[in-house]
């Protein structure tokens, strides 16, 4: 997995729990280092009053040195732990009592303070004190070393206890830490969330630069944020300009050059002239509908992410692009006829009229001579625009297929068209949350509909 895409929130509380695992692991060891010491330390105190106490009890004489063990110096061993108790009293090599392989320090030169040492003995290790004395023996001084040893098992079990405990403190301070690590990285992570949130509610129209009170941390997000939507602002507004400039500078030359042949045409007396100028009205009429048509489609992809939002009355739309056919129909012997109630939908006024143009464009294109185009609005449940003519109908195919770009009726290869009228009126429909259908007319002909929601 990359780790860029793994999660903050994830990756902060492993990282929190990392720390704390480091720490609780820190704190055994440290406890039990502790616990270690501390106890060697009593059993060194107690080692070391049981050999002084013992050293003191020796007696010097002319026949020798006199040992009188003091039994308070093994109750006092005994009393710690139920360990095992060992001790050796020495003059030179000579052992006087005790055991007498019981481990002498390793050095020789033992003062008067007890030495301390751990040797391996009896297949167990021990702790051994050893402390020097010196004693008169026939008005000679003579040291005598005693040395007291215990095994350690009672030691390293109040040890091993105070580890366990550690260890259990440890692991309720992992678990402890596990739960304010999802709290922290709630906490730390939750001004992302809400910013997110702040800027999820805008509508696809508000470019507005982002004001959300944020931490310290998150301001460079914030301004780079702020420059892509101002970018992207500046980006939009280049686009409309483009496509109003474009569709000036395309429609003006290609109507320019039609009302010119036009005229040739009617002032040329030779056939063979008028047939060329006539094929070239025709290619001019339809570069300028494509150009229209690319342009519509062009602006209702621009806009559609972010609609005006105004009322629309569309009654009046649908009377002034039926006044705008009514002379292309007449060419065509064609009858527009209007039933309309007044309607107003909220939405976006261009794009609205953009979609009629083209149902009406695509039915005065494909109707008969001599035919009528009905053009209806009404509500039902939501504003219903439906234009129907007497034309060649859909020849089997349905919306879905009509309604994709550049994809035109099998029957209607031989009119002028750029497949794109449809399209603008699904894209206008969808844009707007409304629907868009066409089905084959009772009778011939087609029936396109327009639903787009009331205001």
């Amino acid at each position: 997995m990359n780790r860029a895409s793994v999660s903050l929130r994830l990756r902060l509380v492993l990282q929190l729990l990392g720390i704390a695992a480091v720490l609780a692991i820190v704190l055994y060891f440290t406890v039990r280092t502790v616990a270690d010491e501390a106890a060697e330390a009593t059993q060194d105190g107690v080692l070391g009053a049981a050999t002084l106490a013992i050293s003191e009890s020796l007696q010097g004489g002319d026949d020798g040195v006199n040992v009188d063990l003091p039994y308070e110096a093994f109750s006092i061993l005994g009393s710690i732990s139920a360990d095992r108790v060992f001790y050796r009293i020495t003059t030179g090599d000579d052992t006087l009592t005790g055991y007498p392989d019981l481990p002498q320090p390793p050095k020789t030169d033992a003062a008067a303070a007890p030495v301390f040492y751990t040797m391996p003995y009896r297949d167990t290790e021990v702790r051994i004190a050893a402390v020097v004395r010196t004693v008169l023996v026939a008005r000679k001084p003579v040291p005598v070393m005693v040395m007291v040893a215990q095994t350690r098992q009672g030691q390293e079990a109040i040890a091993q206890s105070v580890a366990q405990r550690a260890a259990a403190i440890g692991l309720g301070s992992f678990v402890l830490a596990a739960a304010l690590s999802l709290l922290t990285a709630g906490n730390v992570l939750g001004p992302i969330n809400r910013l997110a949130d702040a800027v999820g509610r805008r509508g696809p129209q508000d470019l507005r630069a982002v004001d959300h009170p944020t931490p310290v941390e998150l301001r460079p997000l914030i301004t780079a944020l702020n420059g892509f939507i101002a970018r992207l602002r500046g980006a939009l507004s280049r686009t409309e300009t483009f496509i109003a400039e474009a569709a000036h500078h395309i429609r003006t030359p290609l109507a320019t050059v039609r009302a010119r042949a036009e005229i040739a045409l009617r002032q040329s007396n030779s056939e063979e002239t008028r047939e060329t100028l006539r094929a070239v009205i025709r290619a001019v009429e339809e570069s300028s509908r494509s150009a229209g048509q690319l342009l519509d489609h062009a602006t209702v992809v621009a806009r559609s992410d972010r609609l005006a939002d105004e009322a629309v009355d569309l009654a009046r739309l649908i009377a002034a692009q039926s006044e705008a056919f009514a002379p292309t129909a007449d060419l065509k012997d064609l009858t527009i006829r209007m039933s309309v109630e007044p309607v107003v939908v909220q939405g976006d006024r261009a794009l609205i009229e953009a979609a009629l143009r083209n149902l009406i464009d695509n039915a005065v294109k494909y109707s008969p001579p001599e035919t009528t185009v009905e053009l209806t609005l009404r509500r039902d449940g939501a504003a219903v625009v439906e234009v129907a003519d007497r034309g060649r109908g859909l020849g089997g195919q349905g919306t879905s297929r009509l309604t994709k770009r550049f994809a035109r009726g099998e029957n209607a290869s031989d009119v002028i068209g750029s497949g794109l009228g449809l399209t603008i009126v699904s894209e206008v429909a969808a844009a707007h949350g409304g629907r868009f259908e066409i089905v084959d007319r009772e009778g011939g002909g087609t029936c396109a509909r327009l639903l787009l929601p009331l205001a």
